[in-house]
């Protein structure tokens, strides 16, 4: 079948360049279901030097298509349809593509990290954390039986200035859990190009990192499909993602395509209603003002927030931050970290409090200071008025009543092994607040008020999408009524139709229920969506901080601005201008250095 855009013109290897990868008719079904297919015939070719992205819901089939490439399908699942692939050094022709992946006669140890190789979302799970950087590296090398033990260790050097890492006799020496989020993401990188593959597989590989890591891994991955002629199989649920990275787009919808074609097209003039409620969903920063100007309406809820601070005094504040320093011990003869340093801020009651900033830059940290996790080695900290150093452990339980918790990956909070009903009732249990009947009343009326039905209670974690459990975190943390919330990016991991859902929601719940809330994000279109003041952060200190319309309009400071410029967003005309720019001003700092 041959790929076409919204114009009608052939894509992909009719573009002067081979096809990497083949798709065909695939179906994917699983035994025992009696419902559709999982993914119901899908076709679509991937050239030398094209990213194709695949975009859609959760349970929309990108995922389960992508590992069918490189045989990893569930024991249960029963693909059907041809997959072909080209694996370099299989024969004298490397443009040749295999045979049908789905025969059942692969020998996919020739296939994998050869032919195609995976980037995972989260790389912190896709590295040994026993082993150096190093070792896994060579390890990955002579995996593929091309080097021996020095040839792998100085091809292991090679892999890290490709993926552009400097500094590669510490970063070899060293442990995952010495590295920061972007430089983990580009030893997968690494690992991934280490069989020299003709495809790389890119499942969601900038979702956990901020805006400006995220720039860099885009950047790179841009660099390694323009000059090393990489084909890209992108998955992601971020349309500004594609919209900078992506050659051709095909929507998947419940197992089916829905629309293919040209980024720029599909972007511009979507053909079916799905696709454009789809981009529809994706939240956007509101546009720049090159001159200060009056603030929105809706930002401008507490004017003297900020003299608060500066005044020292609580003001009825729902939580206050006063001269927060904070210091992690270090371990082994390292010096101790610095997490937090001086930081002062105002959370008003029932107003929404976001807090951006790089990985590292102490957002989470603050955060667990508010709930009394964790003690600051000076300044105080206020929860409804009252300070949180000195309480004995029965005040603080009592004072943590008051605050509702909801973390970024709702799987990894909720117990597997309980119902929903189970995990919503647990604290209305631990804090003896109902039992028998009325506890299950309360559960009851508190899944209605995620909009989530009562039966549903009766289901494990499980067994509900991630837009449900996300729903079950909610009502959970929202069980003893809290007048504080605490939420730790809690819709990074969701496609952009569910994240709306779910911000609806919670916007709903705050103006019904008037809890104050600390909302930590590295997405700021959903900061500014949903929050009334922001706090942006950079190494432990508050760089900015202010009404969220005037922070993210006309930002007082270079840092805010850069992450602002940082941010995806849903336009390829725009994203283009913007990497031409980059990449101008990369090639005028280069000429500089050389020239001094």
């Amino acid at each position: 079948m041959t790929e076409q855009n919204v114009a009608g013109r052939p894509t992909g290897s009719s573009s002067g360049r081979h096809p990497v990868l083949t798709v065909s008719d695939l179906t994917i079904r699983f035994d025992g279901s009696s419902g559709p297919p999982a993914v119901d015939d899908v076709s679509f070719t991937v050239s030398h030097g094209e990213v194709l992205a695949l975009v859609g819901e959760s349970g929309s089939g990108k995922t389960i298509t992508a590992r069918s490439v490189l045989g990893l399908l569930p024991p249960t699942a029963r693909a059907t349809g041809t997959i072909r692939l080209a694996v370099p050094g299989r024969d004298d022709h490397d443009d040749a593509l295999t045979d049908n992946l789905l025969s059942g006669r692969v020998d996919w140890r020739t296939v994998r990290g050869r032919g195609a190789a995976m980037v995972f979302q989260e790389p912190q799970t896709a590295l040994n954390p026993v082993r150096t950087i190093g070792w896994q590296l060579a390890e990955a090398l002579r995996a593929h039986g091309r080097h021996g033990r020095r040839a792998a260790r100085d091809r292991a050097a090679d892999l890290l200035s490709m993926v552009e890492l400097t500094d590669t006799r510490r970063i070899l020496a060293g442990y995952p859990h010495q590295l920061s989020g972007g430089q983990k993401q580009r030893i997968v990188i690494a690992l991934a190009l280490a069989g020299e593959p003709s495809l790389l597989i890119a499942d969601e590989p900038t979702t956990a990192l901020d805006v400006t890591v995220q720039e860099e891994i885009l950047a790179l991955l841009a660099r390694l499909r323009d000059r090393n002629g990489v084909a890209i199989l992108l998955i992601t649920h971020n349309m500004g993602v594609v919209a900078d990275l992506a050659d051709h787009v095909l929507v998947l919808r419940r197992g089916r395509m829905v629309e293919r074609g040209d980024v720029i097209s599909l972007f511009g003039a979507p053909r079916t209603t799905y696709t454009r409620e789809l981009l529809a969903a994706v939240p956007r920063l509101p546009d720049p003002v090159s001159t200060p100007g009056p603030i929105p309406a809706r930002a401008a809820a507490d004017p003297a927030s900020i003299a608060a601070v500066d005044a020292g005094v609580d003001a009825g504040a729902a939580v206050q931050f006063i001269d927060v320093t904070l210091s992690y011990r270090g371990r082994g003869g390292r010096s101790s970290f610095t997490a937090l340093r001086n930081v002062s801020a105002v959370l008003p009651r029932g107003s929404v409090l976001g807090v951006v900033g790089e990985s590292g830059s102490g957002k989470s940290t603050l955060a667990r200071t508010a709930s009394g996790t964790l003690h600051p080695d000076s300044g105080r900290v206020l929860v409804g008025g009252t300070g949180l150093a000195g309480l004995d452990q029965g005040s603080l339980r009592r004072l943590r009543r008051d605050i509702g918790f909801v973390q970024q990956d709702p799987a990894t909070t909720l117990d597997p092994r309980l119902t929903v009903a189970d995990c919503v009732a647990e604290p209305l249990q631990v804090h003896k607040i109902a039992s028998g009947r009325e506890l299950t009343d309360r559960v009851g009326g508190l899944l209605e008020q995620v909009q989530l039905p009562r039966h549903f209670g009766r289901r494990l974690p499980g067994e509900l999408s991630g837009g449900q459990r996300q729903r079950v975190a909610l009502a959970r943390a929202l069980a003893l009524r809290p007048s504080l919330l605490i939420a730790d990016e809690p819709t990074s991991a969701l496609d952009v139709s569910v994240q709306a859902e779910v911000l609806a929601l919670f916007a709903d719940l705050q103006a019904e229920l008037g809890f104050a809330c600390i909302f930590i994000s590295h997405d700021l279109a959903v900061v500014d969506q949903i929050s009334d003041q922001v706090l942006v952060m950079r190494s432990g200190e508050v760089v900015e901080s202010g009404p969220t319309g005037k922070v993210l309009t006309d930002p007082a400071t270079d840092y805010t601005r850069a992450l602002l410029a940082a941010a995806p967003v849903p336009d390829p005309e725009q994203m283009r201008i913007r990497r031409a720019r980059a990449e101008q001003d990369a090639g005028d700092q280069e000429l500089a250095v050389a020239v001094r």
